[in-house]
């Protein structure tokens, strides 16, 4: 298989000149993979933030089976069906008080896309047609396509494809800084968009819910829309159900995605408010929102999330990941070298630390020692993707307390 995907496979974020082989995977259960050769992994980053009950979860397979039989796909322009409004009705259920409509896509970055058309669209069909302006944040990571690459910190992620950007403010994550930067650019804002309490690819930066909260006083203040980014942060990650209820914010849009079925089938939601969803009612059918894609809401994914988003609230999957969180808080704080443990952080069931910079090492996601950072974690049975010089864990709610200890172990070996 090595051989037939060299000849026709082109990874994501992968120097092809430089890496290894990818890893040959035959199949998935609970916390693990098994490779071709019989080897078990422990799938410690969740196959990148996803996988929320661990894989193979005989709930939402039988959900599956069960949807592809009865209703496979039908558009859902001018079209509905049960799984999507179950799965609406639930989010709602579940999201800060005051979003009322969910709108569906395909992925994190599309379920961005669409906030940021939605606030701009708002903003002019209420007669605020010069607020035109985003503000972002430093180290923030929204996603590929060309809006929420925009809102992202181009370096280093975007820099080849300024030319598909528009301008953007980016601050740092500072309440003073959001707060001049606002005052500066006045009624020209549209919205702030964060992700909140975490920026996963950026770095694990991790801060209060003090700062999400003024960031939602200063949104209010200058009359922009606040844009929660929750792809990576949903469905417990951060030891609540979202972000945005830890800190006790609405924000005025919620991008979900990865959790939301449990990490089986591409799905995402943006949650808007019903004032927002206002600005969109008229006469005038140019006034609707122009988005949407073939698999919006598609019935099969959606019977994934309904039986995932039962599961998150038979087993209290936040407080399940905030336990294996504390876990390989707890034994990394207690093995790692005092350098390591100055930086060591943790947010529900994330887990990260830096490692010190070496003489002439390349900061940050391009470190060269990255490769071989997932090779020697590799040695230990478990699957790490550093981000650069950062080491973070983020494994699925069914880890077992000894799959805890291996992993920390793991990321103990790699601060050597």
């Amino acid at each position: 298989m090595i051989e037939r995907d060299r000849r026709a496979i082109w990874h994501p974020y992968a120097q092809h000149a430089l890496e290894a082989d990818p890893l040959p995977v035959a199949s998935a259960r609970d916390a693990t993979l098994t490779l071709n050769d019989g080897r078990v992994v422990i799938d410690a980053i969740s196959s990148w933030w996803a996988t929320l009950h661990g894989h193979g979860r005989a709930e939402i397979a039988s959900a599956i089976a069960v949807q592809a039989k009865r209703l496979d796909h039908v558009l859902f322009a001018g079209a509905t069906h049960e799984p999507a409004v179950d799965v609406a009705e639930a989010l709602l259920a579940l999201a800060p008080p005051g979003l009322s409509r969910v709108f569906f896509s395909d992925d994190g970055s599309t379920a961005v896309e669409v906030a940021l058309k939605m606030a701009l669209q708002a903003h002019a069909q209420r007669g605020a047609t010069r607020r035109t302006r985003f503000v972002a944040f430093s180290g923030a990571y929204h996603g590929d396509t060309a809006g929420a690459m925009s809102v992202g910190d181009p370096d280093p992620f975007f820099v080849p494809y300024r030319a598909l950007c528009v301008p953007i403010e980016h601050v740092a994550v500072d309440a003073a800084a959001l707060e001049a930067t606002l005052k500066d650019l006045g009624e020209t804002v549209a919205a702030v968009i964060l992700e909140p309490l975490v920026q996963g690819a950026g770095g694990m930066r991790m801060h209060e819910p003090a700062f999400v909260k003024r960031a939602r006083e200063l949104c209010d203040e200058h009359g922009a829309f606040l844009i929660l980014d929750e792809v990576m942060t949903g469905f417990g990650r951060t030891g609540a159900t979202f972000a945005a209820v830890r800190c006790g914010v609405t924000p005025d849009l919620l991008c979900v995605a990865k959790g939301l079925t449990g990490g089986t089938l591409p799905l995402a939601a943006t949650l808007a408010t019903e004032h927002l969803f206002g600005a969109f009612l008229a006469e005038d059918r140019r006034k609707a929102l122009f988005h949407g894609h073939t698999f919006t809401a598609n019935p099969i994914a959606c019977a994934a999330a309904r039986a995932s988003l039962a599961i998150l609230a038979a087993e209290d999957t936040p407080a399940r990941l905030d336990a294996i969180g504390t876990r390989i808080e707890a034994r990394l704080r207690a093995s790692l070298p005092d350098a390591c443990v100055a930086t060591l952080r943790r947010c529900g069931g994330i887990v990260a630390f830096d490692l010190p910079r070496a003489d002439g090492e390349v900061a940050g996601y391009l470190a060269s020692r990255s490769p071989a950072l997932r090779q020697r974690a590799l040695e230990y049975g478990v699957l790490l993707r550093p981000l650069g010089d950062v080491v973070y864990a983020m494994p699925p709610s069914c880890t077992t307390n000894e799959q805890c200890d291996v992993i920390a172990d793991a990321m103990r070996a790699l601060a050597k």
